[in-house]
């Protein structure tokens, strides 16, 4: 039986999405009025259409159950924790604690300086700091688990009486497990929750939320000739067949992030596919994050190699998927980003 996939598509934003909810000709995605949709495009493995969400009822019984049961959770007010979604996205501010990281490795891996930026993130405008202390950039290696440990011990234990959102990015459990000690509130595992066998029972006891990621392969090879059959779909399945593993293993809650993973495992053709079709993920039904800061598929649009000249960059791939109800953004550059939001926020009330 051929399998069909729902995404959100022709979106409205601002004062026009409001209009439209007003006249009940569209949708708002995640009860947030200001970004609604009035069009679905039904996806399998050998085609797809698009058709108007007021001509649903003239598709056979099956396909229009699949629908609405997609739509639900397309629809739904998504929540995590302490994080409401309906005034989107929220910002998520990178505070690596490497030597070697892509974009600002060995910048902020003394205790002070850490402390400080992390405090110049909040004030520009994130809602969540994601630290990490290993660099899974293409190419590089695994660190061990005492070394990553020490690299953010100290950050992490002078933002432990801090009200700030503190995600951890690590695959390892036993980082994780003394983080989530020193009240981390978000896991954030850019290997899928594959890499650490452990992991799965940390999350399961210490039911803490998590962001679920994908990558092909590992850091060391993911850019090796990656291949897919159908890279937005695969991805989607890899997700599906995730959260019914992580339910056997008896984690029920719905603090969970998905992030496609821009950049991990992906050529310019699969990150550009994704990102222009980035809304087929929300009719699983929870929030979705995004990575798109200063990657390599800003050079090989825009020629530009310095990883922190890629700003411009980042801001309109982080405009164009806020138009597609992307929930959370992962931006190096908050203060820049958050300002551009806000200019293109109020041009459209």
């Amino acid at each position: 039986m051929e399998k069909y996939y729902t995404r959100a598509c022709n979106f409205y934003y601002g004062k026009k999405s409001r209009e439209k909810l007003k006249l009940k000709t569209s949708l708002s995605l995640g009860k947030n009025n200001l970004i609604s949709f009035d069009k679905i495009e039904i996806i399998s493995r050998n085609k797809k259409r698009k058709i108007n969400i007021k001509k649903i009822h003239l598709e056979n019984k099956n396909l229009q159950k699949k629908i609405k049961s997609d739509l639900k959770l397309i629809t739904k007010h998504k929540k995590l924790d302490k994080l409401d979604f309906k005034n989107t996205p929220i910002l998520m501010g990178v505070l690596n604690l490497t030597p070697d990281s892509f974009s600002d490795g060995g910048k902020y891996n003394i205790k002070e300086k850490a402390f400080y930026r992390a405090k110049e993130l909040i004030r520009s405008g994130c809602k969540i700091l994601d630290i990490g202390g290993e660099s899974t950039r293409p190419g590089s290696k695994e660190v061990k688990a005492n070394i990553e440990w020490e690299r953010i011990k100290e950050t992490l234990n002078q933002l432990k009486k801090s009200k700030f959102f503190i995600s951890l990015d690590t695959r390892k459990s036993q980082i994780m497990k003394k983080g989530l000690l020193n009240n981390v509130n978000l896991i954030n595992d850019v290997s899928g929750l594959n890499h650490d066998p452990k992991t799965l029972n940390i999350l399961k006891k210490t039911g803490a939320p998590f962001v679920l990621h994908h990558m092909k392969g590992n850091p060391k090879t993911m850019q090796k000739n990656p291949q897919y059959k159908n890279v937005l779909l695969d991805i989607y399945d890899f997700f599906e067949k995730k959260i019914l593993e992580i339910r056997r293993k008896g984690i029920n809650h719905n603090n969970i992030i998905l992030d496609p993973g821009i950049g991990f495992g992906k050529n310019l053709k699969h990150n550009l596919t994704i990102l222009k079709n980035i809304s087929i993920f929300h009719s699983l039904g929870f929030p979705v994050m995004l990575g798109v800061s200063r990657k390599k598929f800003i050079k090989e649009l825009s020629g530009i190699n310095d990883s922190k000249s890629r700003i411009g960059g980042t801001i309109s791939s982080s405009l164009y998927t806020m138009m597609q109800g992307v929930q959370i953004l992962r931006v190096h550059d908050v203060n820049e980003v958050n300002q551009s939001i806000r200019v293109f926020k109020s041009l459209n009330i």
